[in-house]
């Protein structure tokens, strides 16, 4: 059967701490609640989130030869995702991060680059793209591999074949890729329908602050429809026939890990309903509020039923820019 969608990027392992409350100084000891290992990366989480929302993905990635890539496999298996197109790199070890979440603060992230620097274009099959509705690639700029020509070439297949692309990074700020940010990115902006990342990353990419710049700055390089997401400041979608800002939902905020994931997720989602770009900012925003009430990157997303009620209980403002 073809897929809805197909996730590719980067795979990770999550090592989390529950919310602590503050950090140790050298060589201090802080207690933590838990801290649980879960399923992470972008290409994982979204993949994950659409399967919670009933739709059939597909997730191509590659993880190590080691224990914790059993667990991703294992992990997205066991949530319902097709893990056919997961290859394993024997002489890497899996991608993990240790995510650090402080009370009244944002997660801090430490990760290993692992397997997902090995993992390349020629590993996502062109003929399983073709069959289905949306290629999204998570993770650009964390994955060297999938920066050149085959890439892009890749999506303009897939745009060719009247597939949906969506695309969004992880900004590392040295020691991945050559150039910059910015020129390693923009020669798959011009082939990508809808590009998704927040403002802190939109920011080292342009070295501009104003979401709105950043968009524009974007929209120029080609994207059709540009996505910034502000966090507790809401989004800004532009394109050729809107420019969107829209709010928040109410929601019991626990961590934040994966919530731009989830948002990319319930945005697929609006997609795949043949929802305009309001409905879609309305899946989206449902989707990425609700994966905030866990520390892990999914445990805490929506089920199909959920989110419908949800939208349908609360209030969502969506102005013109």
């Amino acid at each position: 059967m073809p897929f809805d969608v197909v996730s590719a990027g980067i795979l990770v392992a999550d090592h989390l701490t529950t919310p602590i409350a503050r950090l140790p100084r050298a060589g201090e000891l802080v207690l933590c609640d838990e801290m649980p290992f879960s399923i992470g990366g972008c290409a994982a989480n979204v993949a994950v989130d659409l399967a919670r929302l009933g739709k059939r993905v597909g997730v191509f990635g590659a993880v190590g030869g080691d224990p914790l890539g059993g667990f991703v496999v294992e992990s997205l298996a066991k949530a319902g995702v097709d893990v056919g197109g997961i290859t394993t790199a024997e002489n890497r070890g899996t991608s993990c991060s240790l995510i650090l979440n402080v009370v009244g603060e944002d997660r801090r992230f430490i990760t290993t680059l692992g397997a997902n620097g090995v993992f390349a274009p020629e590993q996502i099959p062109l003929d399983a793209v073709r069959q289905a509705k949306v290629l999204n690639v998570g993770g650009y700029l964390f994955a060297p591999g999938l920066e050149n020509e085959r890439m892009v070439g890749l999506f303009r297949a897939a745009r060719k074949a009247g597939v949906k692309t969506v695309l969004d990074v992880v900004v590392v700020g040295e020691g991945i890729g050559k150039g910059t940010p910015w020129e390693r990115l923009a020669p798959l902006l011009a082939e990508t329908d809808f590009f998704l990342p927040n403002d802190d990353e939109a920011r080292l990419i342009t070295g501009k602050d104003d979401p709105v710049a950043q968009a524009e700055q974007f929209r120029a390089a080609g994207a059709g429809t540009v996505v910034v997401t502000c966090g507790g400041a809401g989004s800004i979608l532009v394109n050729d026939r809107v420019r969107i800002r829209a709010g928040v939902y109410p929601t019991d905020y626990v961590g934040g890990t994966g919530s731009g994931d989830a948002f990319d997720a319930g945005f697929i989602m609006g997609l795949l309903s043949g929802g305009d770009e309001r409905e879609c900012l309305r899946w989206g925003s449902a989707i990425g509020a609700s994966c905030v009430r866990s520390v892990s990157a999914t445990d805490g997303v929506f089920t199909h039923a959920e989110a419908e009620s949800f939208i349908a209980e609360h209030p969502f403002e969506i102005r013109k820019l």
